[in-house]
């Protein structure tokens, strides 16, 4: 008989992952910590495999729990667009403004999956520079940005945290003196946070490449230029740094959704901000 895998497992995962910590996590879901490790074990030995390296500092994702994380995401997002959108018939458009990073993430599949459930509604996911973004929101184009809160077009309804974790090139030595650093460009807000790190942790650095895109940060890392920093959602199996001492923490990330006045009561674009916020 065929293995399934139990939601609530998964949510449990995705959780730790997010919060990096076994603690935070059991906080955050309102149980305890003994429970929650029990809860991930119980997934590792369903999945057959160790998904998560453990220590003092906190967690990070085995080269299993990499491969698992994005397909939990997805389950945990149908699952919820499921027992919410089954029985409705939403119509009309939505557009929607991510930041590059978040549009590289598992956020597009999960409108993607909610315009396959409504046929009659038209979903337009744009990622553009945060001047134009801002004209898009103005003119109505987009009625939702998600995007860091200073760059928002509008009041954040809503805000969440997200960490930054080390993505490692391919054969860098993490023990380089000075370190070498893939950066995106001076408009990048992460820049300052990563050098900052670096500063506090006394680890010399230099800069081998810098991008404005996400884009260029990978291919710069799939060449071994350096590390840098990214979104969980963003780091490549290969780019995971395992040992978590390794490098110095980084801070998280806050990010938040802004909506268009004009776009109050919609029921599609309702949907589309529920199901955005239970991705992320």
């Amino acid at each position: 008989m065929p293995k399934d895998l139990d939601t609530a497992l998964l949510r449990s995962f995705v959780t730790v992952v997010r919060a990096r910590s076994i603690s935070r996590a059991a906080t955050a879901l309102g149980q305890t910590q003994p429970a929650l490790s029990q809860q991930v074990r119980k997934l590792e030995r369903a999945v057959g495999r160790t998904l998560l390296h453990r220590s003092p500092s906190g967690v990070s994702l085995t080269r299993a729990g990499e491969e698992l994380l994005p397909y939990a995401e997805r389950i945990l997002a149908l699952s919820a667009q499921a027992l919410s959108e089954t029985g409705r018939v939403l119509s009309g458009r939505c557009g929607v403004g991510l930041l590059e990073d978040l549009a590289a993430s598992q956020l597009p599949q999960t409108l993607a999956d909610l315009a396959r459930l409504h046929p009659d509604a038209l979903l337009e996911v744009l990622s553009m520079p945060d001047t134009a973004m801002r004209e898009a929101y103005e003119t109505g184009r987009v009625q939702l940005v998600l995007n860091e809160v200073p760059a928002l077009p509008g009041p954040p309804r809503w805000t969440v945290r997200r960490p930054l974790v080390w993505a490692i090139g391919q054969g860098v030595d993490v023990t380089a003196d000075p370190l070498p650093v893939v950066l995106f460009s001076n408009t990048c807000s992460w820049r300052t946070s990563v050098l900052t790190a670096l500063e506090r942790a006394e680890r010399p650095w230099r800069v081998t490449f810098e991008s404005n895109s996400l884009t260029g940060v990978l291919a710069a890392l799939r060449a071994g230029l350096g590390v840098a920093a990214v979104l969980p959602t963003n780091l490549e199996p290969a780019m995971a740094c395992h040992d978590v001492d390794a490098l110095p923490a980084l801070p998280d990330v806050e990010l938040g959704l802004a909506r268009h006045p004009r776009s109050e009561g919609d029921a599609l674009i309702d949907a589309v901000e529920t199901a955005l916020r239970r991705t992320l």
